[in-house]
Protein backbone atom coordinates (compact mmCIF):
# COMPACT_ATOMS: atom_id res chain seq x y z
CA UNK A 1 0.00 0.00 0.00
CA UNK A 2 3.20 2.27 1.21
CA UNK A 3 4.53 1.68 -2.07
CA UNK A 4 1.10 2.29 -4.46
CA UNK A 5 0.87 5.89 -2.02
CA UNK A 6 4.28 6.97 -2.82
CA UNK A 7 4.66 6.06 -6.65
CA UNK A 8 1.09 7.94 -7.03
CA UNK A 9 2.45 10.95 -5.28
CA UNK A 10 5.88 10.69 -7.38
CA UNK A 11 3.46 10.81 -10.48
CA UNK A 12 1.72 13.37 -9.31
CA UNK A 13 5.22 15.49 -8.97
CA UNK A 14 6.19 14.77 -12.49
CA UNK A 15 3.08 15.55 -13.91
CA UNK A 16 3.30 18.91 -12.17
CA UNK A 17 6.67 19.52 -13.15
CA UNK A 18 6.00 18.32 -16.83
CA UNK A 19 3.18 21.02 -17.18
CA UNK A 20 4.90 23.83 -15.56
CA UNK A 21 7.41 25.76 -17.83
CA UNK A 22 10.76 25.61 -17.46
CA UNK A 23 12.17 28.76 -15.73
CA UNK A 24 14.24 31.12 -18.09
CA UNK A 25 17.63 31.95 -16.64
CA UNK A 26 18.18 35.62 -15.13
CA UNK A 27 20.69 36.21 -17.59
CA UNK A 28 18.43 34.99 -20.78
CA UNK A 29 17.00 37.76 -22.27
CA UNK A 30 13.19 37.64 -23.77
CA UNK A 31 12.97 39.27 -26.68
CA UNK A 32 10.09 40.43 -28.57
CA UNK A 33 9.65 40.91 -32.25
CA UNK A 34 9.98 44.64 -32.47
CA UNK A 35 13.06 45.05 -30.28
CA UNK A 36 14.62 42.68 -31.92
CA UNK A 37 13.94 43.25 -35.48
CA UNK A 38 15.04 47.06 -34.95
CA UNK A 39 18.30 45.87 -33.68
CA UNK A 40 19.22 43.69 -36.49
CA UNK A 41 17.58 45.27 -39.27
CA UNK A 42 18.61 48.90 -38.40
CA UNK A 43 15.01 50.08 -39.02
CA UNK A 44 14.81 52.49 -36.13
CA UNK A 45 10.77 52.26 -35.75
CA UNK A 46 9.15 51.77 -32.33
CA UNK A 47 5.70 50.43 -31.30
CA UNK A 48 3.57 47.65 -31.97
CA UNK A 49 4.76 45.86 -34.84
CA UNK A 50 1.41 46.08 -36.88
CA UNK A 51 1.76 50.06 -36.47
CA UNK A 52 5.71 49.49 -38.41
CA UNK A 53 4.18 49.59 -41.71
CA UNK A 54 2.30 53.04 -41.66
CA UNK A 55 4.68 54.58 -39.67
CA UNK A 56 7.43 53.22 -42.52
CA UNK A 57 5.39 54.97 -45.83
CA UNK A 58 6.81 58.38 -44.65
CA UNK A 59 10.40 57.50 -43.33
CA UNK A 60 11.94 54.72 -45.25
CA UNK A 61 10.92 52.64 -48.56
CA UNK A 62 8.50 50.09 -48.86
CA UNK A 63 7.37 47.33 -51.09
CA UNK A 64 5.93 43.65 -51.80
CA UNK A 65 9.03 41.94 -52.93
CA UNK A 66 11.43 40.66 -50.50
CA UNK A 67 15.20 42.11 -50.21
CA UNK A 68 17.92 40.86 -47.45
CA UNK A 69 17.45 42.92 -44.43
CA UNK A 70 14.09 44.28 -44.93
CA UNK A 71 11.61 43.83 -42.58
CA UNK A 72 8.17 42.32 -43.52
CA UNK A 73 5.10 43.54 -41.38
CA UNK A 74 2.50 40.68 -40.65
CA UNK A 75 -1.10 42.31 -39.92
CA UNK A 76 -2.83 41.97 -36.37
CA UNK A 77 -4.86 38.40 -36.67
CA UNK A 78 -6.82 36.23 -34.28
CA UNK A 79 -3.83 35.52 -31.43
CA UNK A 80 -1.48 37.68 -32.98
CA UNK A 81 -3.64 41.07 -32.35
CA UNK A 82 -0.51 43.26 -32.53
CA UNK A 83 0.56 42.18 -35.49
CA UNK A 84 4.58 40.75 -36.03
CA UNK A 85 7.88 41.68 -37.69
CA UNK A 86 10.59 39.60 -39.06
CA UNK A 87 14.01 40.34 -40.87
CA UNK A 88 14.72 38.69 -43.86
CA UNK A 89 17.71 36.94 -43.74
CA UNK A 90 17.72 34.87 -47.44
CA UNK A 91 16.04 34.98 -50.53
CA UNK A 92 15.89 31.26 -52.00
CA UNK A 93 12.80 31.77 -54.52
CA UNK A 94 10.92 34.54 -55.30
CA UNK A 95 8.13 32.53 -53.20
CA UNK A 96 10.41 31.63 -50.62
CA UNK A 97 12.73 33.44 -48.14
CA UNK A 98 14.34 32.29 -44.74
CA UNK A 99 13.61 35.56 -42.07
CA UNK A 100 14.96 35.47 -38.22
CA UNK A 101 12.41 36.61 -35.72
CA UNK A 102 11.86 36.40 -32.45
CA UNK A 103 8.96 35.62 -29.92
CA UNK A 104 6.94 33.38 -32.43
CA UNK A 105 4.72 30.52 -31.72
CA UNK A 106 6.25 27.51 -30.00
CA UNK A 107 9.39 29.73 -29.08
CA UNK A 108 7.86 32.26 -26.71
CA UNK A 109 10.76 35.36 -26.31
CA UNK A 110 13.21 33.43 -28.28
CA UNK A 111 15.11 34.35 -31.27
CA UNK A 112 14.41 31.96 -34.32
CA UNK A 113 17.00 32.02 -37.47
CA UNK A 114 16.15 31.11 -40.92
CA UNK A 115 12.94 30.41 -40.69
CA UNK A 116 11.17 29.42 -43.99
CA UNK A 117 8.29 31.67 -45.08
CA UNK A 118 6.00 30.99 -48.37
CA UNK A 119 4.28 33.55 -50.51
CA UNK A 120 0.74 31.59 -50.99
CA UNK A 121 -0.87 34.93 -52.34
CA UNK A 122 -2.76 34.64 -55.76
CA UNK A 123 -1.03 37.34 -57.31
CA UNK A 124 2.38 36.41 -56.19
CA UNK A 125 2.66 39.65 -53.68
CA UNK A 126 3.81 38.32 -50.04
CA UNK A 127 0.21 39.80 -49.14
CA UNK A 128 -0.23 36.15 -47.22
CA UNK A 129 2.83 33.91 -46.22
CA UNK A 130 2.59 30.58 -44.17
CA UNK A 131 5.62 30.41 -41.82
CA UNK A 132 7.49 27.59 -40.93
CA UNK A 133 6.35 26.15 -37.64
CA UNK A 134 9.27 23.60 -36.07
CA UNK A 135 6.64 21.72 -33.68
CA UNK A 136 5.86 19.67 -36.50
CA UNK A 137 8.80 19.95 -38.95
CA UNK A 138 6.47 21.43 -41.52
CA UNK A 139 4.64 24.91 -42.64
CA UNK A 140 1.78 25.55 -40.51
CA UNK A 141 -1.72 25.28 -41.77
CA UNK A 142 -2.53 28.92 -41.04
CA UNK A 143 -2.40 31.63 -43.90
CA UNK A 144 -1.08 35.57 -41.80
CA UNK A 145 -1.80 38.60 -44.08
CA UNK A 146 0.85 41.02 -44.66
CA UNK A 147 1.24 44.28 -45.05
CA UNK A 148 4.67 43.73 -47.08
CA UNK A 149 8.20 45.05 -46.50
CA UNK A 150 10.12 47.74 -45.22
CA UNK A 151 13.55 48.49 -46.92
CA UNK A 152 16.87 49.81 -45.15
CA UNK A 153 16.65 52.92 -46.82
CA UNK A 154 15.21 56.51 -45.94
CA UNK A 155 12.73 57.63 -47.83
CA UNK A 156 14.35 61.26 -48.21
CA UNK A 157 17.44 58.99 -49.89
CA UNK A 158 15.14 57.37 -52.52
CA UNK A 159 13.35 60.68 -53.40
CA UNK A 160 16.44 62.02 -54.01
CA UNK A 161 17.80 59.64 -56.12
CA UNK A 162 15.13 59.70 -57.80
CA UNK A 163 15.30 63.04 -58.53
CA UNK A 164 18.60 62.78 -59.61
CA UNK A 165 18.00 60.40 -62.16
CA UNK A 166 15.45 62.39 -63.56
CA UNK A 167 17.22 65.20 -63.48
CA UNK A 168 20.41 63.99 -65.00
CA UNK A 169 22.56 65.32 -62.41
CA UNK A 170 24.61 64.48 -60.21
CA UNK A 171 23.96 67.29 -57.76
CA UNK A 172 20.43 66.97 -57.98
CA UNK A 173 20.37 70.25 -59.04
CA UNK A 174 18.49 70.64 -62.55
Amino acid sequence: MTKRITAALVAACLGFFALTPATAKADDPYWQCVTFARMFSGINIFGDAWTWWNQALDRFQTGRAPATGSVLVFRPEGRMNRGHVAVVSDILTDRVIRVTHANWGGSRGKVEENVTVVDVSGQNDWSQVKVWYNPIRDLGSTVYPTYGFIYNGARAAQDAGRQMASTGSASGQP
